[in-house]
């Protein structure tokens, strides 16, 4: 039986899912509209070895909902809350979540996301409720020393322009959320 988890983030919630087995495998639905009621116009993948990490994202004037998925291997997922008018604001929260789960991550608008890939081949489904918009892309740097965040890897792989990404401390300063 498909259900939501609430969290004490506002609009921050686990879908757990139902996975059919038998002897040939399983059967498990990503999403369905009648749980969310979400507009989603946008699917991608990404495919990370282990000791990635990608993040902290978001969009600022183009913002996205995000159903997050993993269809193979096992992250730590992680959001922070970058709306300056709620409870949580500058607060994070992490998950664990698997390809062996029936659970699915939906970070609501105004929340930067990353994750750190905890085996190779780490294949995640994101859904969106905006496309990509380049021009309203900002990034948190993912060792934060205010967010101060633990990521379970001492050497990660980042990609470069991970490496470039904005303390937590600047980003407000710009941040109209």
């Amino acid at each position: 039986m498909e259900k939501l988890t609430k969290t004490n983030f506002a609009g921050l919630i686990i879908y757990h899912r139902d996975t059919h087995k038998d002897h040939r495998g399983y059967f498990r639905e990503l999403y369905l509209n009648k749980i969310f009621n979400k507009n989603f116009i946008f699917d991608y993948i990404s495919l990370s070895k282990k000791n990635v990490i990608r993040g902290l994202h978001l969009q600022t004037t183009k913002p996205q909902g995000k159903l997050i998925t993993v269809l193979s291997g096992k992250i730590v997922d992680v959001v922070v809350d970058c709306r300056k008018k709620s409870k949580t604001y500058g607060k994070i929260f992490k998950i664990i979540l698997s390809s062996k789960q029936n659970k699915s991550l939906y970070i609501p608008e105004g929340f930067a996301h990353g994750f750190c890939s905890l085996s190779d081949n780490s294949i995640l489904h994101y859904k969106c409720t905006n496309y990509r918009h380049p021009q309203s892309e900002k990034g948190i740097l993912w060792n934060d020393k205010f967010l101060n965040i633990k990521w379970p890897v001492k050497n990660p792989i980042i990609s470069k322009k991970d490496k470039k990404n904005m303390s937590f401390k600047n980003f407000e300063k710009l941040s109209q959320l």
